[in-house]
């Protein structure tokens, strides 16, 4: 019987199961009545032979000089290039290519050591069971900790590591200006009254590496030391000196916060009192004597007309008493006004507003 065995492919002559040997292209005879039979197997990438072991096959010389093998050991894994291109990612174990058409080579990588030290686009051929990824945006940082020991500080960016036997831990740090709200702060002022505050302030973070290592949730003591600030100032104040001074209130908090700001890696940038809320009784207090103040004001403000008008009055009556074409003058002023609004006026059968107006002409 004649096989042929085309250019792509590879052809392995078995003798009742065992393997003798593996042929070329071309045309061979095999002989079935001795036992003899052909298995023909297209040469692809990876070098197998479906349901042959690999071992049996490598006793043939022919066959183990058309392959090439590499062996990656253990905590390892191999880049795979094919004609000098990467093509994969190998994992641990033995692996065997065709060495016909392509020349492959090989670069092991110690994954034992978390850093990966690949360039980011051969990235895309390695599994992602072998590596972690982790981003960094802009304007943060990132704190790395390989099995719970800090190890350096990353700026901005992607970065590899091997999933080995080494934990790899990345903590972010916001290093933009960032707002705390201090709510509904009840405080007692120094004459016993109750009020609560709305405070809001500013801040950055100053050095991300001790605040993260030697504070224990350092937002949270931000947050306590601020409110503390607050309290122990506006404590000291009575409700009255406390209305009087509310502008200034946040500049000196914000001061005294700044004293602090050192110890908790920080620095305050801006704060400001938002609202100060009273109880309901001392409001209804404040609403009436703002109304009393405002009635006062009024009250005073018509007792000033008055004054002025009567001393008008009283002038204008000095002038015409001492004289007398004044006195005449005043008095036609307000026969006019009368005649203006008056249609007519009669006393018996005389027409009085007539007289009173051809007296007016002369």
């Amino acid at each position: 019987m004649k096989v042929v065995i085309n250019e792509n492919e590879r052809g392995f002559i078995f003798k009742n199961g065992r393997f003798l040997r593996m042929v070329e292209p071309g045309k061979h005879r095999v002989s079935s009545l001795f036992g003899e039979t052909c298995l023909k197997t297209e040469i692809s990438k990876e070098a197998t032979v479906k349901g042959i072991d690999i071992n049996v096959l490598l006793r043939d010389e022919k066959f183990s000089s058309s392959i090439t093998k590499i062996e990656v050991p253990d905590v390892h894994c191999a880049l795979h290039f094919e004609d000098g291109r990467v093509a994969e990612a190998l994992g641990p174990g033995a692996h065997y290519f065709w060495n016909v058409f392509h020349k492959h080579t090989f670069q092991l990588l110690d994954v034992s050591k978390p850093q990966v030290e690949l360039p980011k686009e051969m990235m895309s051929v390695v599994p992602l069971r072998l590596y972690s990824k982790i981003e960094v945006p802009e304007g943060e940082t990132g704190l790395l900790f390989f099995d719970s020991k800090f190890q350096r500080q990353l700026e901005s960016g992607s970065y590899y590591f091997w999933n080995g036997s080494v934990k790899v831990f990345c903590q972010l740090v916001d290093l933009r200006t960032q707002q705390l709200d201090v709510s509904s702060q009840e405080i007692l002022t120094a004459d016993k009254v109750t009020l609560r505050l709305n405070f809001v302030c500013k801040y950055r973070i100053t050095d991300a590496v001790r605040i993260c290592t030697l504070l224990k949730d350092y937002k949270d003591q931000t947050y306590v030391t601020t409110q503390l600030a607050l309290r122990e100032y506006v404590g000291r104040l009575k409700f009255d000196e406390l209305l009087e001074q509310k502008d200034s209130i946040a500049g000196i908090v914000l001061e005294k916060l700044r004293e602090k700001q050192s110890g908790l890696f920080v620095e305050f940038i801006d704060a400001g009192l938002k609202d100060i809320i009273l109880p309901g009784e001392i409001r209804d207090i404040m609403n009436t004597v703002l109304i009393a103040e405002k009635n006062a004001q009024a009250n005073v403000i018509s007792r000033r007309e008055e004054v002025a008008s009567t001393r008008s009055l009283l002038n204008t009556a000095k002038l015409m008493e001492e004289n007398s074409t004044l006195y005449k003058l005043k008095e036609l002023e307000y026969l006019e006004k009368i005649c203006d609004k008056v249609g007519n006026i009669s006393v018996g059968n005389g027409d009085l507003l007539g007289s009173l107006k051809e007296l007016m002409k002369h």
